[in-house]
């Protein structure tokens, strides 16, 4: 938790941290605009896919970038569809795409509705890259003579 940097002021809480799958570029895109145009001060995104440690040590608290993006507030842990509604909720965002989907995904029954729909996209996009859905699983060697 942050101190006050003056008598009688109160603590700023922590920055949220959002954890998302890197090797998907879109949920990278909505990561970055999030970070940069959400409006939401001091956002950081960490690439769960990159940051192995992180990934294992949410996994273990049962929190698997699989079934979705995390994101931690505070002592807070908020997963899939619940951590994209938060995010929308507290936008206030000046990138196009945000504009968009902030409105649609603030409330938590249509982030319920809706987040599937992430899924799939992100599943279709990790597929166009030839990245497995599960970021701990290494993906095979393309076969000998195969052009990357």
């Amino acid at each position: 938790m942050a101190h006050p940097s003056e008598p009688g002021q109160l603590p700023t809480p922590p920055a949220p941290v959002l954890v998302f799958d890197g090797g998907c570029l879109f949920c990278r895109h909505f990561a970055q605009l999030s970070e940069l145009r959400s409006g939401i001060p001091g956002l950081q995104i960490r690439d769960g896919r990159a940051d192995h440690a992180l990934r294992r040590q949410l996994a273990q608290r049962g929190y698997a970038l699989t079934d979705g993006a995390v994101l931690l507030v505070g002592e807070q842990v908020l997963h899939g569809a619940a951590a994209i509604q938060w995010l929308c909720a507290q936008m206030t965002p000046s990138a196009a795409l945000l504009q968009l989907l902030a409105p649609l995904l603030a409330t938590p029954s249509r982030a319920r509705r809706l987040y599937p729909l992430l899924l799939l996209a992100r599943r279709g996009a990790l597929a166009l890259r030839g990245l497995p859905l599960d970021p701990e699983v290494t993906p095979a060697p393309p076969p000998a003579g195969a052009h990357p």
